[in-house]
């Protein structure tokens, strides 16, 4: 009883740390916003609660509050087509647009939803909304994939459900079914799902059976890297709502099934220090005093451990391997990909990810464009309707749809 006390007393001065953090002075009215009715504050300390009575894991139970408060059923309007189905064993949500006059074929995009490789769904409001509004703007069959998630399956499932979803609609017959263009298919997704649509753009552009290939990709805010833990974002964001680092941290090391004692060294880079020699071919790729420009980099220094835990990597080799983390990949692969949409935000612990990601692909020849928001914040895109309109959340959605409709 005396343990359970101490964890309610915990929570609260949580609570109250949350409400009395300093935050980022053009973000002030949008955290302010989200935080009104501490709605996802409260969630996450209702879901902890739960884990530790034994009564549920945390993640599925901050899933099951998450899917309460906004789960939509299939509909249909004048415009958009709404169905569920499945696409060789993985359900997805497909939105069909309105026909372009003039065109019979419709372009595409594979959207893939965030949560942290854990949490939401196709079916939410924000996520529906979305894609509705995609495929009325767009005129254009949205498929929104709605893969399993941790603590129901680990890496590398969540890219196999992607990946074999985005198969079986590439095929003629089920293209020829939505009345889809098969050169103007794109793969999109935001955070988590940024990330899975990244490692699927590389793994389709390396499949020499596929026929139909992904025109461009659009990465929203996406995770790709799970080595630094201290670029200047990471360091400037280290605890801005919505996504501090720790959270972070602990989303990677649950994606990959690992022991959360492990969390406290990885966030200051111990399972990358110089004496893990796993990491040292990798860490090149990741040199961001030479892929961030100097109005990034400031004055952050970069925190390379001498010695760190080498048993973290051995325990966890997933965290250097590129399927997991899209920013590490060979240059040979990079150099394959399709014209590339990236967007940032500046008060997010992703931001460098992008920003890093653009430039490596710059370097390989791909055609990219790096839209970066500064009053942005992490997740603000599917914030566009009420109580949770905000004006960078709409900003953002308008110039993403903007960039596909100029591109796909």
């Amino acid at each position: 009883f005396r343990r359970l006390v101490n964890l309610h007393i915990t929570l609260l001065l949580y609570r109250i740390y949350i409400y009395l953090t300093p935050l980022p002075e053009h973000t002030n009215e949008l955290f302010r916003g989200v935080l009104g009715d501490n709605t996802w504050v409260l969630s996450s300390l209702c879901s902890n609660l739960m884990h530790y009575l034994g009564l549920s894991h945390h993640l599925l139970a901050l899933n099951f509050i998450i899917g309460s408060f906004g789960k939509k059923s299939a509909w249909s309007s004048a415009q958009v087509n709404v169905t569920d189905t499945d696409f060789d064993g993985v359900e997805v949500r497909v939105f069909e647009g309105p026909a372009k006059p003039g065109e019979p074929l419709k372009r595409s995009v594979v959207y893939i939803h965030g949560g942290g490789w854990a949490l939401a769904s196709a079916k939410i409001r924000y996520y529906d909304e979305l894609c509705t509004a995609m495929a009325e703007e767009l005129n254009a069959v949205i498929v929104s994939i709605e893969y399993r998630l941790v603590p129901k399956v680990y890496f590398p499932e969540q890219i196999h459900d992607v990946v074999r979803a985005t198969k079986y609609f590439l095929q003629p017959e089920v293209l020829q079914k939505y009345s889809v263009d098969p050169g103007r298919i794109g793969v999109s997704g935001d955070s988590a799902g940024g990330n899975l649509a990244a490692a699927l753009g590389q793994q389709f552009s390396q499949d020499a059976n596929l026929k139909n290939k992904l025109k461009v990709q659009a990465l929203i805010y996406p995770v790709l890297q799970a080595l630094d833990f201290n670029t200047p974002s990471y360091q400037q964001n280290v605890n801005t709502p919505i996504l501090p680092r720790y959270v972070m941290v602990k989303y990677w090391v649950d994606y990959f099934k690992g022991n959360y004692d492990f969390v406290p060294a990885m966030i200051v880079n111990n399972h990358t220090s110089l004496d893990v020699e796993e990491a040292a071919p990798l860490r090149a790729r990741l040199n961001w005093m030479s892929l961030l420009p100097e109005s990034i980099t400031k004055n952050y220094e970069p925190v390379v451990q001498a010695t760190g835990n080498t048993r973290i990597v051995q325990e966890i080799p997933q965290l250097l391997d590129a399927r997991a983390a899209p920013l590490i990949a060979d240059q040979e692969v990079l150099q394959h990909l399709p014209k590339t949409y990236i967007l940032t935000c500046e008060h997010d612990v992703l931001r460098d990810d992008g920003i890093m990601y653009a430039k490596r692909l710059e370097r390989a020849g791909v055609e990219v464009t790096l839209d970066h928001f500064e009053d942005g914040f992490h997740g603000c895109m599917i914030f566009t309707s009420w109580p949770t309109n905000f004006s960078v959340g709409i900003r953002t959605r308008n110039s993403y749809i903007k960039w596909l409709d100029q591109n796909l």
